[in-house]
């Protein structure tokens, strides 16, 4: 066939034909003719994508971070609505414009700067100190390396390097400061007359009136819908492993996991760092170098300390000297790592060029790698695997009540025999809870789901806590009802009576601001309505002693001029009403205002002017690069 087709690819119109052909598959990829290329991301951020798994990663993280902060009345059908999955995916999105910035801009993460967050993160800590074991079998057990947390780590801290960089160069002024708390703390005279309530045109409320307002308002008048449950509950505090594990069954276990008791060789290390700017030019890096040989050459172990702190571009380490403490292999970079075990104790050594400039090494002291014995970690081995056996009982325990109580959806009765648990009731409650496991509300959602309460089937398996679970079924349901009118009689009569003082009191109030507007003096109005006066001189925002309605209304109002008061009717939010007057404005004592107390106000100026800077910053990012969002794969 091949040469069927060579044989009439003859003449100038075969040759365009067959140079588009090659040309197209020289362009676009032969693969493009024979498959298709489907897209899989959340989002893409300029070139970068956003895949399925990252955003999932992110909301499982967040979901996990709340439920341990919330507890109880953490709600997990939040992250299924979307605008929860928006607001996370564009929280990831201002973070890869940040990153991409960083890129554009030379800006990086200085691998000091991660290694002291590592360090500074207490679950790798002993006794408040660094402890390298530590920190490989906690990451051990999430399955990442020493990289690959310090990337993530390094991802973290790049995410906040523009922000704080826009923070360290915010600029708050004295005036500014005295402007702001000037307006905080301004001082107000005042004076107020809480009016009696008055009583109503009409004080009689007939049974035909009752009747009407019961009618007309019939929704307040409701027995909430209440059930009461049946419920297995497994507790794993309750649960007995089966057999405390033999010390064969440790030393197993000691030999399968003993690299978590090898203290791996450490060297007690200081440095001196000479920076070299990112993209630096070769008259930078020559400069660096010179300054770091001249550094290298004056020092001794006598005068490293000091060195360091007057030259030192280190600021986490300067001002300890440089000290580092005791660090093991793969805790710095390569460059670092291998003249850090070269070195004799006491030696200093050259300057060696590292990802964060010239680094100039002293060798402390050094610490040879060795094992815990058996014998001194069984107690913590058995802890552990007592525990484990207990996670692992009630693990095995809940999981046979939720496939019973799935197979038998009609009762709780098979599961309770099958595992020799008792079959428990609560009292009735409603959609706001009760009491024992009525009060949690993962129960009160599961027991007015459709499934529970329309169907008639037991629960899933609901967490109450950690080891502790119920599966449920609704036992009696009372479905909402009115009250019987006779019941809220009385109480509608009331209600209604209040709504006729309520409407009066307003009255009263206007008519008597009125008379103050038209330049009745006060004392004159309040005393026509039996209402005495009281003063307070100098009240700012925030004042206990006097009454919050007062004190919100009066910074509302504008600056009275001399000798004419600005006023205002008060609702109190109890049934009366108060006749306010704003008789003079002060600015703030500025003199009371300590030292400390400006420079913390300071620093929250700056962070709130930084914050929104940075999301002014975020914003012409979005407009400056193209984002997709594919809504239908979040």
């Amino acid at each position: 066939m091949l040469q069927a087709m060579r044989n009439k690819m003859h003449g100038w119109p075969s040759i365009i034909v067959l140079g588009v052909c090659v040309f197209a598959v020289a362009f676009f990829g032969i693969e493009g003719y024979i498959m298709s290329r489907a897209e899989t991301f959340v989002a893409k951020v300029g070139k970068h994508e956003i895949s399925q798994q990252d955003f999932q990663d992110r909301m499982n993280q967040l979901r996990q971070q709340l439920s341990a902060e919330q507890g109880d009345s953490f709600d997990p059908d939040a992250f299924e609505k979307p605008e929860m999955k928006l607001k996370v995916l564009d929280g990831m999105i201002d973070q890869q414009l940040l990153l991409k910035a960083n890129q554009d801009w030379g800006i990086r993460v200085p691998d000091q700067a991660v290694r002291d967050y590592i360090a500074a993160i207490p679950a790798f800590q002993i006794n408040g100190q660094f402890d390298p074991a530590t920190y490989r079998t906690l990451l051990a057990e999430q399955r990442k390396t020493p990289d690959m947390f310090q990337d993530d780590v390094r991802a973290s801290l790049s995410t906040q390097a523009l922000p704080n960089a826009i923070d360290a160069s915010t600029i708050v002024t004295d005036a500014e400061i005295d402007h702001f708390l000037d307006l905080r703390m301004q001082r107000r005279d005042i004076s107020y007359a809480v009016l009696p309530r008055p009583q109503p045109a009409d004080a009689t409320v007939t049974d035909t009136q009752i009747a009407d307002y019961y009618k007309a308002h019939l929704a307040d008048y409701m027995n909430p819908e209440q059930v009461s449950l049946q419920y297995l509950e497994v507790n794993g505090a309750d649960l007995k492993p089966d057999a405390a594990p033999s010390d064969a069954d440790l030393m197993k276990r000691y030999e399968s996991e003993k690299q978590r008791y090898v203290q791996p060789e450490q060297r007690e290390v200081s440095h001196i760092l000479v920076n070299v700017p990112a993209n630096a030019t070769p008259e930078q890096q020559k400069a660096a170098l010179a300054k770091a040989d001249k550094i290298a050459a004056e020092a001794t172990p006598e005068n490293f300390a000091k060195l360091a702190a007057q030259d030192s571009d280190d600021l986490g380490s300067k001002r300890q000297g440089g000290d580092l403490g005791w660090l093991q292999k793969g805790v710095t970079n390569a460059a670092f790592d291998t003249v850090m075990f070269a070195l004799k104790k006491g030696e200093i050594s050259k300057p060696v060029l590292t990802p964060d400039g010239y680094d100039i090494l002293w060798l402390r002291d050094t610490r040879s790698g060795e094992a815990k014995s058996f014998a001194e970690v069984r107690d913590q081995l058995l802890a552990e695997a007592t525990a484990g056996d207990k996670d692992r009982k009630y693990n095995e325990v809940a999981g046979k009540l939720s496939d019973s109580a799935y197979q038998n959806p009609s009762s709780l009765e098979p599961a309770a025999q099958a595992l020799g648990l008792s079959v428990k009731t609560t009292a009735l409650f409603s959609r706001q809870g009760g009491e024992g496991i009525a009060a949690n509300p993962k129960v009160t959602k599961a027991a007015f789901a459709n499934d529970v309460l329309v169907q008639g089937n037991n629960s899933n398996l609901i967490e109450l806590g950690n080891d502790d679970a119920v599966v449920i079924r609704v036992a009696k349901h009372v479905p909402a009802a009115a009250k019987p009118l006779a019941q809220v009689h009385d109480e509608i009569g009331k209600t209604i009576l209040d709504q006729r003082i309520a409407a009066a009191a307003k009255q009263q109030a206007d008519t008597l601001l009125a008379r103050l507007q038209k330049g009745e003096a006060l004392a004159a109005v309040a005393a026509s309505a039996n209402a005495g006066i009281k003063s307070a001189n100098e009240v700012v925002r925030i004042q206990a002693d006097v009454p919050a309605a007062l004190r919100d209304e009066a910074f509302l109002l504008p600056h009275p001029a001399e000798g004419k008061p600005q006023y205002a009717a008060v609702d109190m939010h109890d049934g009366s009403y108060a006749l306010l007057a704003v008789d003079k404005v002060q600015g703030a004592d500025l003199s009371k205002v300590t030292p400390e107390q400006r420079n913390m106000l300071r620093q929250q100026m700056i962070q709130a002017y930084g914050a929104v800077a940075t999301q002014e910053l975020i914003k012409s990012l979005r407009n400056s690069t193209e984002i997709k969002i594919a809504k239908d794969r979040m």
